[in-house]
């Protein structure tokens, strides 16, 4: 069955199906096959490998791509536009979930915090990418209207040219629940630097659409600058820096196509838009776009079952390296339903849990009144003899 709505940005919602479908299936199979069959000279695990790097661009790209879409598609400006609110209960709301998700009930009990409740993966980071567009938002809302996607690209340019500059800091002088913020030393999975850049380039790319969204050949022309921007990144772009290293004689280029995995990851996720534009009219399935957009669902359904979030009891804990090929896949498909099937079917359901929790304030506080009130009849009576004593 396919969605009837038309102007709706379908194939957005499919490209975060598919790159939250390819996290699920990157961390069972990277946390659970064993060691002996990561053969780098084979073709299939190369592939697999080099497609698994990709999953972290599109997703951080798709999600700045979709919340900067929502915020500049609406006629407010600044802090009278309902979307800033939004955004930043939104971005807060997934800071807690990843500090939420890294905690271990039974650690608690026990009066600890375990170290990993500190560290900092993607929930943290496209939160805090959430707030920091909103605060470019802001910054540039009343400038002309290029101020603001050019400054996104900016961002882009400045963090991943710098990067094997900021890369060995260590942050010494700040908390360590901080500096995981900016730094791997710690155990962080990721940084706000350099992956704030692939958020800010989604939204640069929002900017776009947004802008020739009634352009009758939109598609026409997005499709093949995509492509070829996209391809230009992959195979020209080390050139390109090592060459400006040579006009210019700023060293930092040089560094950078040394190590250029920024830029190459960056034509990756162009390819991939590309790809994803040119299939958009067979990727309207209802259940394709709802995975896409119950991906927070997904993500904390498969960080409980793999991972073990609360207890510690996860398949990491018990199978950590040790299947084989042949165990690994069809167990990482089967691991792909299961957290699919149930986030949706949690959606359906989600209005019952409101519910209950509604229901939990309302009687938590009309517990609390009572009691307050009863507090105060008990002092009045406390205090009465008192106060006759004095008159």
């Amino acid at each position: 069955m396919e969605v009837a709505k038309p102007k709706r940005l379908y194939f957005i919602d499919a490209m975060r199906a598919w790159a939250i479908l390819m996290m699920l299936q990157g961390h069972f199979i990277d946390g659970l096959l064993d060691p002996v069959f990561r053969d780098a000279s084979s073709g299939g695990y190369k592939t697999w490998l080099y497609f698994r790097g990709i999953t972290g661009p599109v997703f951080f790209t798709v999600s700045g791509f979709i919340f900067t879409y929502l915020l500049i598609r609406v006629p407010e400006k600044g802090w009278q536009n309902p979307r800033i609110k939004k955004g930043i209960k939104r971005g807060i709301q997934l800071i807690f979930i990843g500090y939420l998700l890294r905690l271990n009930f039974i650690g608690l009990v026990k009066g600890q915090i375990y170290g990993g409740f500190y560290l900092v993966d993607v929930l943290h980071i496209i939160g805090l990418s959430i707030l920091s567009v909103i605060g470019v938002y802001l910054l540039t809302h009343r400038a002309p209207k290029w101020v603001f996607p050019a400054t996104l690209l900016v961002i882009t340019l400045l963090l991943f040219t710098f990067e094997p500059i900021y890369k060995t800091f260590t942050y010494p002088m700040l908390p360590e629940a901080l500096a995981n913020y900016f730094t791997k030393n710690n155990g962080s999975v990721y940084t706000i630097i350099p992956w704030l850049g692939y958020a800010a380039f989604g939204g640069f790319l929002s900017w776009f659409f947004q802008r020739y969204k009634a352009f009758p050949y939109l598609y026409e022309a997005a499709i093949p600058m995509a492509t070829f921007i996209g391809l230009c990144l992959i195979y020209l772009s080390s050139g390109w820096l090592a060459g400006l290293t040579q006009i210019t004689g700023i060293e930092i280029f040089d560094r950078v196509a040394n190590y250029n995995y920024l830029y190459i990851r960056l034509g990756d996720v162009l390819v991939v838009f590309a790809v994803f534009m040119i299939l958009r009219k067979l990727l309207t399935h209802r259940s394709l776009i709802a995975i896409g957009q119950n991906t927070l669902s997904i993500y904390v359904i498969h960080f409980i079952i793999l991972y073990g979030s609360f207890t510690g009891l996860g398949l990491y804990k018990f199978l950590h390296h040790t299947l084989n090929w042949t165990a690994v896949i069809p167990s990482a498909i089967l691991f792909m339903i299961i957290c699919s099937v149930a986030a949706l079917e949690y959606d359906k359901r989600s209005f019952l849990l409101k519910n209950w929790i509604n229901s939990a304030g309302n009687w938590i506080w009309e517990g609390v009144t009572q009691v307050y009130a009863a507090l105060g009849r008990l002092f009045g009576i406390i205090i009465r003899p008192f106060a006759r004593s004095r008159g």
